[in-house]
């Protein structure tokens, strides 16, 4: 290879990101900010030598069937590579890469916050206010429910649903359930009840809150069965991947007042949400925050800048997943 090597970036990144990749490389900026297309995607496959994208970049079989055999590695601006076809990559000769580790804290956060919104009746008492429906406060209206010392139920126990376990104890004394299709390490469970199924941790919950990859495997795990199983008075919290909850199952379920309420941070179709939410007091609905701050895509872009590096430098890349 002559010259500095090619990457497509599909979405602006952080200015400091920005500035990092292009003191390496020829980068290739999509100003728009908006997801490519199938049309564009094959495009910087056939003629980059490195592509850089988010979670809104649909990477299927047909698009890596225009590669060319230049592009060598895919550095994947986030955790989730579901919306990546690996198999394909493989078959074009790419490597794919992610940025684990560093969002674990925020989306743990955005979690707790889902919680105690849903809970406490945040996003409609938000909305009154400033509509001016609010005419002052009653001791016996908009009462929610507390979050310390209810049960949690955490599906998924990777680093993030370990991370949501450690707040939900430490900070509102709760105890916490758990169970994820592999369990995890003794010392990952301390203080925490492994649960064997999902069917016996769900009657068990006050609150739900899900953390698994998306992708076939994981596709409707919460399905209309499954949200049967929960307590009337428990709340739903997704801020794993939309796809994991059947959203029109979710909705018959609010509707039927079978599930007292749901904090969604994800959406089965997004952008597009489910028409049925939109209009609920019960639910609130947040635009894909989990990972929305400063310090998180900042960390995120560097951690896809270090392992672009490693390939170029013939290298193994640190966070290699395909």
């Amino acid at each position: 290879m002559t010259g500095r090597p090619r990457v497509v970036v599909t979405r602006r990144l952080p200015e400091a990101v920005e500035a990092a990749l292009a003191e390496r490389f020829d980068v290739e900026r999509n100003l728009e900010d908006r997801p490519l297309t199938t049309e564009a995607l094959r495009a910087a496959l056939a003629t980059a030598d490195a592509l850089l994208p988010t979670v809104t970049d649909r990477l299927s079989a047909e698009v890596f069937a225009a590669a060319t055999g230049r592009c060598r590695v895919i550095a994947n601006f986030g955790v989730g590579v579901n919306h990546i076809d690996l198999a394909a990559a493989a078959r074009a000769g790419c490597l794919v890469t992610n940025t684990p580790d560093v969002l674990t804290d925020d989306t743990a956060d955005l979690a707790i916050l889902l919680m105690l919104a849903v809970l406490r009746g945040a996003g409609a008492g938000e909305r009154r206010v400033r509509s001016g429906g609010w005419d002052g406060w009653g001791p016996t209206s908009d009462l929610g429910r507390r979050l310390t010392g209810k049960t949690l139920g955490v599906v998924g126990f990777g680093r993030i649903g370990q991370a949501v376990a450690r707040r939900a104890r430490a900070g509102f004394g709760m105890t916490v359930l758990a169970w994820s299709r592999r369990r995890p390490a003794a010392a990952a469970l301390e203080g925490v009840t492994w649960v064997e199924s999902l069917e016996a941790l769900l009657p068990q919950v006050d609150v739900l809150s899900l953390h698994t990859p998306g992708g076939a495997e994981t596709q409707h795990l919460l399905d209309a069965a499954r949200l049967a199983r929960l307590q009337r008075h428990a709340v739903l919290v997704n801020t794993a991947r939309g796809d994991v909850v059947d959203e029109a199952a979710l909705v018959a379920a609010l509707e039927a007042g079978r599930l007292a309420g749901a904090g969604l941070d994800v959406y089965e179709r997004e952008p597009a949400v489910h028409p049925g939410l939109l209009g609920r007091d019960d639910v609130v609905l947040l635009p894909h925050l989990g990972s929305a701050t400063v310090e998180s895509r900042s960390a995120m872009g560097m951690r896809a800048l270090e392992n672009l590096v490693a390939v170029f430098d013939g290298r193994t890349p640190p966070d290699r997943v395909g």
